[in-house]
Parts: C-alpha cells; structure tokens; sequence
C-alpha cells in the first residue's frame, strides 16, 4: 500500500470512530515525531504494539480485503502462559462494506467480536477438524451475548448493532459489513498479531508500505523501523 492511501485511510477511520462517540486514547493523535520524542517513555505501547493498524493483507485491494484496527490495550504473552496478570486486550476496528477479513482462526485468543454500530456485521464460521483444518461439515455452536446458536459450517452469522459473538480458540471466521460499514469491538485474551492468526490460505498479516508522503501516524508495523 502507498503510505498515501494509508494516511488518507487513517483520518477517513477516525473520523468514522468519533462519529460512533467513541474516544481513543491521547497517543492516538501522537505524530510520528511526537512518538520519537517520548521514545523513552512509551515502551509500554510500543512493546504491547498498541496504535493504529491497517492491512490489506498483502493483496494490494484493501476495499475488497482489508480491516482498519487500533489497539486500545493489550496484556502480555508471558502472563498469558502463567495465567495471571494483564490477560486481556481491547480493540476498535472498521470492517468497510463488502470489505472481507480473510478466513482465520486463533490458536491461543479467544475474542468477543461486538457491533458497536453502522451496518450488519456478517461472519462466516467453520468448526476446525481434528487435524485442525477447516471442517466444511460439522456445525459450529457460539455464545451470542449469552445465548448459544448453531450455524452450519459454512454459515453466515449477522449481528446488528449492538450484537455480539464469542469466538474461541480453534474457531474459523472471516467477516466483512454488509449494507454499510461497520465499528467493530474487540474483547479478548492478550493479542500477539505475530504468531496467532493462522489464515486459511498463505497472506500476509501486515501489508508493505510504499513510502511516497511522509506518515500521518505509525501504525504498529512501523514501531521496529522508525522508532
């Protein structure tokens, strides 16, 4: 992706975040030099990888495939394994209109996927196999704000606004809005975009960045390079 069309992304997400009344915290709006100069003082966002996150998962069509994340908080792997301390994560993402997620599971996170407005969220779901691939049979059961419904593989579950899913280790998905975009919450266990999303065919997680305009912000990808 041009660094261009991901600046014009970010601002166009953001001001899409405020409309919801959703407010993010104040690193939000750091510039890169901003972040430079506090460089001794937010490790904490810098090694949890909190901030901004857009991808078109290397494809290079982010309106047909693509997501806009921010990461509010996120706990530690180490204290995940040992099964205390900050175990949790928070995110705000943008799933555009027909704009697909690709299908993945999570070995280790289990995440509340949650319509916090706009359009129908629409997710696709497959159980795994004992193999751990995708079971094209098998129907799939998951708690929709406390109440279990059963979706057969392959199925389509649609959360209206203010909708929700629990998805659990093991469980395929790949989501897009339908009808308009859609602000998406995310509640889960400590988040590790590295090594824990395991996609349904070879993609990228992070897109590359064509630099042709200095960065708006850095997105979490940028965090290693320029910082």
């Amino acid at each position: 992706m041009k660094r261009s069309r991901v600046n014009e992304i970010l601002r166009e997400g953001a001001e899409f975040i405020r409309s919801f009344g959703y407010v993010l915290p104040p690193f939000a709006d750091w510039t890169p030099d901003d972040m430079k100069h506090r460089s001794g003082a937010i490790g904490g966002i810098v090694d949890a990888r909190l901030g901004w996150d857009i991808t078109d998962y290397g494809a290079g069509d982010f309106a047909r495939r693509g997501l806009f994340l921010f990461t509010a908080r996120n706990g530690a792997v180490e204290d995940l394994k040992q099964g205390r301390g900050m175990l949790y994560a928070e995110k705000i993402m943008i799933s555009r209109r027909d704009q697909v997620a690709p299908m993945h599971k999570h070995a280790v996170k289990a995440e509340d996927i949650i319509n916090r407005g706009g359009g129908i969220l629409c997710i696709e779901l497959f159980a795994s196999a004992p193999d751990g691939e995708i079971d094209r049979t098998a129907p799939v059961t998951v708690p929709t704000d406390g109440i279990r419904r059963h979706v057969d593989a392959g199925g389509i579950l649609r959360l209206a606004p203010g909708e929700s899913v629990t998805l659990l280790p093991g469980v395929w998905h790949a989501f897009w809005g339908e009808e308009q975009d859609v602000l998406i919450g995310e509640v889960s266990t400590v988040n590790d975009d590295l090594t824990d999303n395991i996609f349904a065919d070879p993609i990228a997680r992070f897109s590359q960045i064509e630099e042709d305009e200095a960065p708006h912000r850095l997105l979490v990808s940028d965090y290693p390079t320029w910082l």
